[in-house]
């Protein structure tokens, strides 16, 4: 294959994966970062989460730069289990519109949907039942139908995956970010993990974790950051922040006795405004390496580590 047969016509990709110059053109987007190692380049057909939208009976990927929606049926960057099912989906007798996300967990298929339609209809619910392969269906957190507890793993601690929580979109770029967190924290005596989530990172570094959502302690660190005071008993602090970053978190970071920082980050704007708070305070950057985990897409996944 060299070339998408949706590219261009879907609005998913801002390059053509298929294509044999896209490292070349996607590295274009990192080209003012002082990067220290090669990216490293995830694997077409792994990604086991995607958003794909309804509207009028319609069922698909809104097409580029519009709201007509495409009706993919195989899309070459997804897991096989998603798109088996996604025929299935489209058959499904939708109402209104809204954006509907599928993940594989475990188990079998976790679906989510989200929409300005507060309810679901009778027939929808008999529907979604006829099909197996769902495990968890909900309608704006409301449950619709639910076989199982959808279980994810990471490594060898399984954990129950919240309706429409956040998660790495590969196992496989999420194990090379955790693999490359676990041995830049080598030699630390106590980690926090910071905007934790679920705890890709949290477990295999037995780290306290903290998080708005998640399974760590419930704290906001975007309006409460953890203090100076709270950090003094962390020699080495993960931070795994939503695409706004972590600017509050940063400014007591450098106040801090923490002696390292590993950031791992999918906006690299947001990474380069507060990596320079780290670097003016005496934080030396020593790891810069870009992970392409949102393939097609303009963004990256930037793992750094930061020591003083």
């Amino acid at each position: 294959m060299k070339k998408c047969p949706f590219f261009g016509v879907c609005g998913g990709c801002k390059y053509d994966f298929a294509s044999p110059t896209y490292h070349e053109e996607k590295l274009k987007e990192l080209k003012n970062l002082p990067l220290t190692a090669a990216p490293i380049w995830t694997d077409i057909g792994t990604r086991r989460r995607a958003d794909f939208a309804f509207a009028d009976g319609n069922f698909g990927l809104y097409q580029h730069k519009s709201k007509n929606i495409v009706p993919v049926r195989d899309c070459p960057l997804l897991r096989t289990e998603i798109n088996n099912i996604l025929p299935l989906l489209a058959a499904l007798p939708w109402s209104g519109s809204g954006a509907c996300l599928i993940t594989v967990c475990n188990n079998g298929i976790d679906i989510a949907v989200t929409s300005p339609v507060p309810y679901f209809s009778s027939e929808l619910k008999k529907s979604v039942e006829k099909v197996q392969e769902i495990i968890r269906f909900t309608w704006n957190e409301h449950t619709v139908v639910q076989r199982k507890n959808p279980i994810i793993s990471f490594d060898d601690k399984d954990i129950e995956y919240p309706s429409g929580a956040f998660l790495q979109p590969t196992e496989q770029s999420e194990k090379t970010l955790r693999d490359m967190v676990v041995k830049a924290a080598t030699g630390a005596k106590k980690v926090a993990d910071l905007f934790c989530g679920l705890g890709n990172f949290t477990f295999v570094l037995n780290a306290d974790g903290f998080d708005i959502n998640g399974t760590g302690v419930k704290r906001d660190l975007f309006t409460h950051p953890l203090t100076t005071g709270m950090l003094e008993k962390y020699d080495c602090v993960v931070m795994d922040p939503p695409r706004a970053g972590a600017l509050s978190q940063c400014k007591e970071l450098v106040k801090s006795t923490v002696s390292k920082i590993i950031y791992v980050s999918c906006n690299p704007t947001t990474w380069q405004r507060d990596a320079n708070v780290l670097t003016h305070a005496g934080y030396k950057l020593s790891t810069l390496i870009p992970v392409d985990q949102f393939v097609g897409s303009a963004h990256w996944e930037l793992f750094s580590v930061f020591d003083r």
